[in-house]
C-alpha cells in the first residue's frame, strides 16, 4: 500500500473537519440566532451532510492521487484548507463579508480542482460534484443569513 496515497486521502479531509469542528463549536447557538431564508435546512443536518462529504472528498483524493499532476492535488489541498477556515471564520470570528470571502474561495478552488480533473481523472471530478452543489449552497446560505444580534 501507497502511505502517500493514504495520507493525501486521509489526512486533509479529516484535518479540515477537526479544524472546521473545533471552528463551529458555537454552530448551535450562532445558527440558531440567525434570521435565515426559509429554505435553510435545520442545524441537524449539516453534521450528517458533511460527514458523507469529507467521506467523498476521501475517496476522491484516494482516486485521483496516482492519476493527476502536482498542481491538482494542490488544489485539492487548497480546497481544504479554505474548507477549515470557513468555520472559523463564519461561526468563530463571526465576520460576515470575510466568511463570504473564503467560502468564494473555496468555491472557486473546487471549481479549478474539477476543472483540472476534467481530463486526468473524470471519475474523481464526478465524485466531487456533489461537495461542489453543497458548497454553492452553503454560499447562498451564507450571503442569505443575518445577525440581528450584530
Amino acid at each position: 500500500m501507497d502511505l502517500r496515497r493514504v495520507l493525501f486521502a486521509a489526512a486533509p479531509p479529516v484535518a479540515a473537519a477537526v479544524i472546521g469542528g473545533l471552528g463551529s463549536r458555537e454552530a448551535p447557538t450562532t445558527y440558531a440566532r440567525l434570521d435565515k431564508p426559509s429554505w435553510a435546512p435545520p442545524a441537524q443536518a449539516f453534521g450528517p451532510a458533511w460527514s458523507v462529504l469529507y467521506a467523498t472528498i476521501g475517496a476522491a483524493g484516494w482516486r485521483m492521487y496516482p492519476r493527476v499532476s502536482r498542481t491538482t492535488r494542490l488544489l485539492h489541498l487548497a480546497q481544504l484548507t479554505a474548507n477549515g477556515a470557513w468555520p472559523v471564520v463564519f461561526f468563530g470570528v463571526q465576520d460576515k463579508r470575510a466568511s463570504l470571502a473564503v467560502i468564494a474561495t473555496l468555491d472557486a478552488l473546487v471549481a479549478a480542482e474539477l476543472w483540472s480533473l476534467r481530463r486526468t481523472d473524470p471519475e474523481s471530478a464526478a465524485i466531487l460534484v456533489p461537495y461542489a452543489a453543497w458548497i454553492s449552497f452553503a454560499t447562498a446560505l451564507n450571503a442569505a443569513v443575518s445577525d440581528p444580534g450584530a
